[in-house]
């Protein structure tokens, strides 16, 4: 891919990339996400319903971050972030604290974040370590009960659309690494950039289901793969009049 006269890139990253630090895809083959209906924890109706079950899973897989570290391709995000000198927006879809651990900063995450909290009694959002649970109280307003994980479910509006938006509309390269283009709005995310004139790259297990709206396909690990392509792009920034 010639990126010589690539100055602002967007990157969405999904659930393939973490899963190379050891955590669990968004969804199994069988439907189930680490062994629950997406619709029993992952739904506003849902917590209402069982709000017992809801943070019993999400304090399980809060826990579940402090046994794994970020990968090649998180590092090799990072290091684009700290050298690349154009504009540049990474975008995940991951709720896990990875890709800040390896060092990235020009970062978005759009569905949320299980190190957060959101207290539904006074709308302030938090950061947030260990178990939360039913009886959580808001470090803001003192209420308990009224905390919940700052994620967003099904049915509920993805954080910083707007920004993204933008991003995607001015980028001239837009990369997708390790998702599985089912999940809307991201899946959407390269059709805006190819409309808006930039090239498209894909980086994946295997091809996703938006596949053939990419420029570019480029299957195998993102641990191996993510890196090759940082020094690539890197490489010809180190040459281009933009770093100069």
């Amino acid at each position: 891919m010639n990126t010589e006269d690539v100055r602002n890139i967007v990157v969405l990253t999904g659930a393939g990339v973490s899963a190379e630090s050891g955590l669990a895809t968004f969804r199994g083959p069988d439907g189930l996400w680490e062994g629950h209906r997406v619709e029993d924890v992952c739904t506003p109706h849902a917590f209402r319903r069982d709000p017992a079950l809801v943070h019993s899973f999400y304090d399980a897989r809060r826990a579940k971050l402090g046994t794994v570290a970020p990968n090649t391709a998180h590092e090799a995000l990072a290091r684009l972030d700290a050298e690349w000198p154009g504009g540049l927006l990474l975008v995940t879809q991951n709720v896990d604290d990875l890709h800040e651990r390896a060092g990235s900063r020009r970062l978005l995450h759009m569905h949320g974040e299980l190190t957060r909290g959101w207290c539904l009694g006074c709308g302030q959002r938090f950061g947030w370590a260990g178990p939360m649970g039913e009886d959580a109280s808001c470090p803001s307003c003192g209420k308990a009960g009224r905390v919940r994980p700052d994620i967003v479910w099904f049915g509920e509006m993805p954080y910083g659309m707007e920004k993204i938006d933008e991003a995607l509309q001015r980028c001239d390269l837009f990369v997708s690494i390790g998702t599985s283009g089912a999940v809307y709005p991201a899946a959407g995310f390269v059709q805006t950039a190819r409309y808006c004139g930039a090239s498209t790259l894909e980086i994946n297990l295997e091809p996703s289901l938006g596949s053939t709206m990419f420029n570019e396909t480029r299957i195998g690990r993102a641990g191996e793969l993510v890196p090759e392509w940082v020094d690539e792009v890197l490489q010809s920034a180190h040459s281009s009049p933009i770093s100069r």
